[in-house]
């Protein structure tokens, strides 16, 4: 087992990223928390409002695709542990933009390793992966920590790319790595181009819910706070330069997950389900849509204990719940007003 003393966090102010630190920054008040994030459209400070004051938590402005941005805050707060969260992370923008996610998502990735690699502090390196990088599966079986690499949109195949670098790293120069590859995520602070917010939030007002061709592809869907304990667990437990997929166990098809917004949002909002299921409307399917995903986490359960808490039902609904109660943050980041925020509180490193 590790003891990070200061670990630098990548990306944090993201989805995933954000979800984590509001978990472990109170836990684990005797570590340094360095949150490092370029603050790209889907960065919200806002969601770090929480754990902002906290003696153990540091805010940088900075892009992992400047070695040098990457070499200041190294000699500035000295981490021995990195979790690497930072990533260009939307399939459809990576179709219509895929340069972007190359040079974030791969070339930044070496940035960070180059970084760890000169430091005479390294403990561990944690990248955090996605399934998309295993391509798709018929309608049996599963992914495992074996199943060969087949990425089929850009941002998968930089995702794909940064995983085999980081991995080489390890093999070459004996970092001290671990990567997790994770199923699709649904939570608070999502930004809401991603299919749980954006229906959610279409639902509650009235707008069309656009499904994608026929709506029969399988994701296996993970309540993001269960994501959060899973990179703990494998941060501080996991072995040298192992991989653990982490899943949810729960599939469904975007159907389905439409459907159980439709009628937890009528549920909560006192509306009629049927009424709002109305409102879904199928759009052409994009280029290259894998059919199905699905995580064997076996792996991960049975060499560190961990398993998800939350079911489907019970983490769409606190899901649900939160971007009801949060109006301020939802309109925040709708009406792009966040950025105007930050361009007012964080100065360019």
């Amino acid at each position: 087992m590790i003891k990070p003393k200061t670990i630098l966090v990548t990306g944090g102010a993201g989805f995933i990223g954000s979800n984590w630190l509001n978990l472990m920054v109170p836990r684990h008040q005797d570590i340094q928390f360095v949150n490092m994030d370029k603050l790209t459209y889907a960065g919200n400070p806002l969601s770090l409002e929480a754990v902002e004051p906290s003696e153990n938590y540091r805010f940088v402005k900075g892009d992992i695709c400047s070695r040098k941005a990457i070499q200041d805050v190294w000699n500035e707060y000295q981490p021995d542990t990195v979790v690497h969260f930072a990533a260009e992370s939307h399939v459809d923008r990576s179709i219509s933009g895929p340069t972007d996610f190359i040079e974030t998502n791969v070339m930044g990735t070496l940035n960070l390793l180059e970084v760890f690699r000169a430091s005479k502090q390294i403990t561990r390196f944690h990248h955090i992966s996605t399934d998309e990088v295993f391509g798709a599966l018929g309608d049996e079986g599963l992914f495992t920590e074996e199943t060969r690499y087949d990425p089929s949109s850009p941002y998968s195949a930089s995702k794909a790319a940064s995983d085999h670098v980081v991995r080489a790293y390890n093999r070459t120069y004996g970092l001290p790595i671990t990567v997790t590859n994770c199923s699709n995520n649904y939570g608070p602070m999502q930004f809401p181009e991603k299919l749980v917010p954006l229906m959610i939030l279409n639902a509650m007002e009235g707008k069309p819910l656009p499904v994608y061709g026929s709506g029969r592809n399988v994701r296996d869907w993970l309540y993001v706070d269960d994501h959060c304990e899973a990179i703990w667990k494998v941060l501080v437990q996991g072995d040298d330069g192992a991989t653990y997929n982490v899943g949810g166990n729960a599939e469904k098809t975007n159907l389905d997950v439409v459907h159980a917004i439709c009628r937890i949002v009528g549920e909560e909002t006192e509306r009629e389900p049927n009424e709002i299921i109305g409102q879904i409307t199928y759009v052409k399917d994009r280029p290259g849509h894998d059919f199905r995903y699905a995580i064997d986490a076996t792996k991960i359960r049975t060499h560190l204990g961990w398993c998800p808490v939350e079911s489907f039902e019970s983490g769409m609904r606190k899901t649900v719940r939160w971007y009801i109660d949060n109006k301020k943050w939802v309109d925040s980041v709708r009406s792009g007003e966040y950025r105007n925020w930050i361009e007012q509180n964080y100065v360019k490193r």
